[in-house]
């Protein structure tokens, strides 16, 4: 058990990477803090997880938007009046706009940069406090796309760069009170989000086809294996880690 008596918080877990990350944490002894806007999902997600530990209470579901931060303060209450600590946050909710720039609205560049970006300060800014006192980690949800860009997705691609960024900066400012913070960089995963975009192509096969070749392995990875980088990132495995962008990418990023 790596996580025997940590309590972790992940955004987005009500399904895709977040949900596969919270059963694989709870699996090694953690308590989680389901954090989505789909409330059904998040109850559905949470219900899973105790079901799988009867008598056991690993999981609660808290409905909130995390770009907002009223909301991010009731979801921090309610992970210390349930479980009396932070340990672990994993910043992973997250939309894609795979659109041109000049198609762009003010309003869709605003929603995009406050569910991706803004929602990882405001997680961080009401967590730290009490990922201090446990000398704990914090993983953020980066992309390869903000490593080396991608057509027809600038806005994405502009979050999760910062997303690497701020991660670095943050590992300098909190690696003297013990707390590491990290980001993985995915390339293809096959998610939900995924599987919706696949289906709004003209052709579906064609898309898939297009998305193996990308990767030197021939596949997206599946949530499980993102899964795993995130219990490394927050578990003790990798406590002399701090302030790196892991790729995760089936050697996407090699370019060949």
């Amino acid at each position: 058990m790596q996580l025997e008596g940590k309590v972790a918080i992940i955004t987005g877990a009500g399904s895709g990477i977040g949900e596969a990350a919270a059963k694989l944490l709870v699996s090694q002894g953690a308590k989680v803090i389901i954090a989505d806007w789909n409330e059904a999902e998040a109850n559905r997600v949470a219900n899973e997880i105790n079901l799988m530990l009867p008598g056991d209470k690993s999981a609660l579901a808290v409905h909130a938007d995390v770009s907002s931060e009223q909301q991010v303060k009731f979801l921090v209450q309610q992970a210390l009046s349930t479980y009396g600590s932070i340990d672990i946050l994993f910043n992973n909710a997250a939309v894609i706009l795979a659109k041109e720039l000049e198609d762009i609205t003010e309003a869709e560049w605003t929603r995009t940069l406050d569910i991706n970006l803004k929602s990882v300060y405001l997680m961080i800014k009401h967590c730290i406090p009490e990922i201090k006192k446990s000398r704990g980690s914090i993983v953020n949800m980066a992309s390869l796309n903000g490593l080396l860009g991608q057509r027809q997705n600038p806005v994405y691609s502009a979050t999760k760069g910062a997303i690497v960024a701020l991660t670095k900066a943050l590992a300098l400012d909190y690696a003297r009170d013990g707390v590491r913070v990290n980001c993985i960089c995915p390339a293809g995963v096959m998610t939900p989000l995924l599987e919706k975009w696949i289906g709004q192509q003209p052709d579906q096969k064609e898309t898939v086809n297009a998305l193996n070749s990308m990767h030197p392995l021939g596949r997206c990875a599946t949530t499980e294996e993102i899964a795993n980088a995130v219990l490394y990132l927050a578990s003790s495995q990798s406590n002399f880690i701090t302030g790196i962008a892991l790729t995760v990418d089936g050697g996407a990023s090699l370019g060949y």
